[in-house]
């Protein structure tokens, strides 16, 4: 299993220090076809084991094997997992937290079907979103930008909104395209070699004790 993976518990661990399961024990996870989504269910599982009540959206399983390997581990767990959108939108009303696991670094729009759907959700929902990494739809350099639904045959697109997460749990490092989140931000980077940190200047920064995140700074997206 990639090291990707592995560290995907830290998302759990975030969420957790700003979420206690006393307070918000039904987290709705909710995860997109690749890496991102692969994130997302390795947090689900962590989650679980942490006594949350984590609920998974699919709105469009990966195919690849690890991807299916993760799903099955959830299933074994037996943690809800849902399909469609109404599902979704219905599951909603029972959730206390949603965390976002949909598009990654390498996203690139236009929004394809049913994702359109489901970022409109994101953005008209009232309960608070933790997001891995990057919130799904920014641009990886460029933060939130204005995006459109892919081209009808007459070539009508529509707009689709975006979204601000209260947190964001950066892994290895801050992308450029949160430099400007100012919601609670916690960095997942402990697992990166010295020689890594120091080739890149990515600057980490200490981590306490024995901790796998550290919460940054307000408004310090770009270390």
């Amino acid at each position: 299993m990639s090291i990707r993976y592995i560290s995907q518990k830290l998302a759990q661990q975030a969420l957790a220090r700003t979420y206690h399961r006393k307070s918000h024990p039904r987290v709705m996870v909710v995860c997109g076809p690749g890496n991102q989504g692969g994130d997302g269910l390795v947090a689900a599982r962590h989650l679980h084991m942490f006594r949350y009540k984590p609920t998974i959206y699919l709105p469009k399983p990966g195919s690849k094997d690890i991807y299916q390997r993760l799903l099955r581990q959830c299933e074994n767990l037996r943690i809800p997992v849902v399909g469609s959108a109404d599902e979704f939108e219905e599951g909603l009303r029972d959730q206390d937290v949603i965390m976002d696991a949909i598009f990654g670094f390498s996203f690139a729009p236009p929004v394809r079907k049913p994702f359109d759907t489901i970022l409109r959700l994101l953005e008209s929902s009232k309960l608070p979103i933790v997001s891995i990494d990057i919130p799904s739809g920014w641009s990886v350099e460029d933060g939130p930008q204005p995006l459109y639904t892919q081209p009808d045959d007459k070539g009508n697109s529509e707009s689709v909104p975006t979204f601000t997460p209260e947190v964001l749990v950066s892994l290895t490092a801050p992308k450029q395209g949160v430099k400007s989140f100012k919601g609670r931000h916690f960095l997942g980077g402990r697992f990166v070699p010295d020689e890594m940190n120091k080739k890149f200047e990515l600057n980490l920064p200490e981590y306490d004790g024995v901790d796998q995140v550290v919460e940054l700074p307000s408004n310090s997206g770009k270390l």
